[in-house]
């Protein structure tokens, strides 16, 4: 039943909506992003811990872009067995990019967690050289997780098509359940848990004042970032982990399966245009004339917390 499968309509409709996602995703993605780094690297003349992970958060973000024309190009035309190499590659790259950004975006959450509900250590905690090893490491990381996609030893026999035709290795049940475990639900939940804290430690702090209002939209436009690109995407990698396992068989489902994951990673790409909200509001807090007004209040409530 598996073998008579045909993916032959799934793949025409992708190759429509994947035009219609891509082509502005990359274009807005683009502008944003590069905006992003003139105003954080040149304009604002300010470095902090927030804009050094925001930076971080671009150059994530710009990396993934890149690679749009390729998987376009790849959904289109079949490639030779001797682009393997440069497919692996390139493959590799995309998720260096994804999961690095969803690092990125934890790391800000924990930042502000430790600001907020942790004033005093935050002096010890949070440092501007701290924030650039963290982001170093972020990037050490990620190549080294997603090694595995590499493929440089399979030999290709005939034409293929990149980023849609990965290998059995790249479905091994520990390495999915490795990239929906430390890729996703982990992140998610640090993510989750210190953006609930952080918030109602700005509420507790000056309900209603206009810091406290800004801090709170910072706050949900990381959620946004990360919750609604990311989630439909892992959604979607466990489903087709098991019809590569053969726990779903039936052929209807498996067409459904491969058109939601196909457009779950689609628009998990729209994240680089979301992280746009990110560099807004803190481009505008960093910006802000009073910038001590939000930590002395969040000091205040804790050493009244703390009596």
């Amino acid at each position: 039943m598996s073998d008579n499968c045909s993916f032959e309509e799934v793949d025409k409709l992708m190759r429509s909506l994947e035009l219609v996602i891509y082509v502005p995703t990359f274009v807005f993605g683009m502008v944003l992003n590069t905006m992003a780094l003139v105003v954080f690297c040149i304009l604002l003349r300010k470095w902090t811990e927030s804009t050094i992970y925001m930076t971080n958060l671009a150059l994530m973000d710009l990396l993934l872009l890149m690679l749009l024309p390729f998987k376009m190009h790849a959904t289109n035309t079949c490639w030779s067995p001797g682009m393997k190499p440069f497919c692996s590659f390139l493959e590799n790259m995309y998720f260096v990019g994804m999961y690095g950004s969803i690092y990125t975006i934890v790391c800000i959450a924990i930042d502000r967690y430790i600001a907020i509900r942790h004033p005093f250590r935050a002096r010890e905690l949070r440092s501007k050289k701290i924030s650039l090893c963290v982001c170093l490491a972020i990037w050490g990381i990620v190549l080294l997780a997603t090694s595995p996609t590499y493929t440089f030893g399979e030999k290709r026999l005939k034409e293929f098509h990149c980023f849609h035709e990965f290998s059995k290795k790249g479905w091994h049940p520990a390495l999915i359940v490795s990239v929906e475990l430390c890729g996703f639900l982990l992140p998610a939940t640090v993510l989750v848990v210190c953006s609930c804290l952080s918030i109602h430690g700005l509420r507790e702090s000056e309900s209603g004042s206009r810091d406290t209002q800004a801090g709170v939209r910072i706050i949900f436009s990381s959620l946004c970032a990360f919750l609604v690109p990311f989630t439909p995407c892992h959604v979607g990698i466990f489903l087709q982990f098991l019809v590569r396992n053969e726990v779903i068989t039936d052929c209807e489902h498996k067409k459904k399966i491969s058109l939601f994951v196909q457009l779950a990673m689609c628009l998990a790409n729209i994240t680089c245009c979301l992280d746009a909200l990110c560099y807004y509001f803190i481009a505008k807090e960093v910006r802000s004339t009073k910038p001590q007004r939000l930590s002395i209040s969040v000091r205040k409530n804790t050493s009244t917390s703390e009596t």
